[in-house]
């Protein structure tokens, strides 16, 4: 949900009886702080209570931990030169692009922050950050979880010491949280990853990917999840920051087609298929590492969406956006809940 949602989305989902999340991947630390620090407000301001966490911050904080890569101008420079035709169609001069990262791993200053402000829950994608920062979290009474693809990665994190392991289906969008390996063959969809990691750890299992209504909050309890894990049904509520043109494309038949890509950030991610993955991917093995591939598609997408067109835009969404609906974040927290009682 990384550029889709703040504070506002998360303070929604709580009060209607979930448990919301900001993404920090793509904030600097003190956007962050300005975040927890509004949310905590939110609640405030209607006296809501927080025993159920203990007295924490009843939020999750999601960041991701990744190595970011070293510097690799030869290669943005040769990507950047595959684009010329694109950049020429929209007016930008192909040397005034720039180099360097989209998005940010978990870092010291992140640790401290969430140390001020003891968020109930710190997840991380692509595994778990140095081992002594997971440890002072744990020490701080924050609950750690993490994504895992495979069971393999569902083991591993067991083995580090987190306390829920989010199962990522196939059908997710966004990125995959995959980190013992990059073959997208061992990816499999929710329902069959979800039981067999159920199987393998003794740690509650998280079910996200595909699941959208009632009915797949049902099949994912069945199979043993703890809880489950939202994201496109929440991209065209009110309170999401998605951009217009995101919305609709969620909205319209086209989102019916999505694909892996690692056209937007050098990780494959899923996405609804547009222009640019048409012609240039989805999956091209030139594209520069994660996450550094954001610069060189940031002004392309900056131009398109000046038109009112989406075909630079990473248009993130799972599977089935078919739920997606224009409302009240509360109304669809409510809707998926009746999965649970």
């Amino acid at each position: 949900m990384a550029g889709s949602q703040n504070h506002k989305l998360a303070a929604a989902v709580f009060k209607a009886g979930g448990l919301g999340s900001i993404p920090a991947a793509m904030l600097t630390n003190d956007s962050l702080q300005n975040e927890l620090t509004a949310f905590r407000d939110a609640l405030a301001a209607e006296n809501h209570k927080t025993t159920a966490w203990k007295e924490m911050l009843p939020v999750n904080v999601n960041f991701f931990c990744h190595t970011a890569p070293a510097s690799q101008p030869e290669i943005e420079i040769s990507w950047r030169l595959k684009l010329t035709q694109a950049y020429a169609a929209h007016g930008i001069a192909p040397a005034s692009v720039g180099c360097g990262p989209g998005r940010a791993p978990f870092n010291g200053d992140n640790l401290k922050l969430m140390g001020q402000f003891k968020p109930a829950v710190v997840s991380f994608h692509f595994g778990l950050p140095d081992a002594e920062w997971v440890h002072q979290l744990k020490r701080w009474g924050i609950q750690i979880w993490s994504s895992a693809t495979t069971v393999q990665e569902a083991q591993w994190l067991e083995q580090h010491g987190v306390d829920a392991v989010i199962a990522q289906g196939l059908e997710a969008g966004g990125h995959r949280g995959m980190f013992l390996t990059e073959d997208l063959s061992t990816q499999v969809g929710t329902l069959a990853l979800l039981p067999q990691i159920k199987k393998a750890v003794q740690l509650p299992v998280i079910a996200a990917g595909g699941i959208s209504n009632p009915a797949a909050v049902i099949a994912a309890k069945a199979l043993g999840a703890s809880a489950v894990q939202v994201g496109t049904a929440f991209l065209t509520s009110h309170e999401a920051t998605t951009s217009a043109l995101h919305r609709q494309a969620l909205m319209s038949e086209t989102a019916r087609h999505t694909a892996l890509t690692n056209l937007f950030s050098g990780r494959p991610a899923r996405g609804i298929v547009n222009k640019f993955m048409r012609e240039f991917g989805p999956l091209n093995p030139e594209a520069p590492a994660f996450p550094l591939a954001t610069a060189a598609v940031a002004p392309l997408r900056a131009a398109a969406e000046a038109k009112g067109q989406s075909d630079y835009s990473p248009l993130w969404s799972g599977q089935n956006a078919s739920d997606c609906e224009a409302l009240p974040a509360a109304e669809i927290t409510h809707k998926l809940l009746q999965g649970w009682a």
